[in-house]
């Protein structure tokens, strides 16, 4: 398992999402967890199914935990859209656009490593490029219907990181009907 890297520097928040600060990303994940910026991204093919990774062994929270299609922090400078961009292309190996959908405050502790403790914005995307996942970041991928996906989050709920868990209830309840009729056929 690797651990964090204190080069990594994340925007510390407050619960209005205002930055406050920066913090090394092992600071921000270690002890009871500090409140800082991160995103999620859902990506979706034409036939309305949702990218999910596995992340990899190496990942020191949720390793080997299935996910949405990719996440981490925007650096300080930058915004959410550009890190969901960069790291896009980092995880998965292709460019992707990525609208704001919400976003959601949540804490998670792994185990007695560490906790997740974010201010999480939420966005999704539309591709149907190759994927060519960089194998430091994600162990596996699949693409999975909205129907599939619910049905195995219900009978694996430990397969899934917590904040995948709670984006895909909101997602499922406010967003899904918007995001999926109008791409199917493009």
């Amino acid at each position: 398992m690797t651990t964090f890297s204190d080069a990594d520097q994340l925007i510390l928040v407050d619960e209005d999402d205002q930055p406050i600060g920066t913090i090394s990303k092992t600071a921000a994940h270690l002890g009871e967890g500090a409140l800082h910026r991160a995103f999620s991204v859902l990506i979706f093919n034409r036939k309305g199914e949702l990218l999910l990774q596995q992340r990899s062994a190496d990942k020191p929270l949720w390793p080997l935990y299935w996910s949405n299609s990719c996440c981490s922090h925007p650096k300080p400078n930058e915004t959410v859209i550009e890190a969901a961009q960069r790291r896009i292309k980092e995880e998965l190996g292709f460019d992707c656009e990525a609208e704001y959908l919400y976003k959601f405050t949540y804490r998670a502790q792994y185990r007695d490593i560490g906790y997740e403790h974010e201010v999480c914005h939420v966005l999704a995307g539309f591709s149907n490029q190759t994927v060519n996942a960089n194998p430091q970041e994600v162990a596996d991928w699949r693409y999975i219907s909205a129907e599939d996906l619910s049905s195995e989050i219900e009978a694996n709920p430990d397969s899934f990181t917590p904040w995948f868990k709670m984006e895909w209830q909101q997602i499922k309840a406010e967003h899904l009907k918007a995001l999926l009729p109008s791409r199917k056929d493009s």
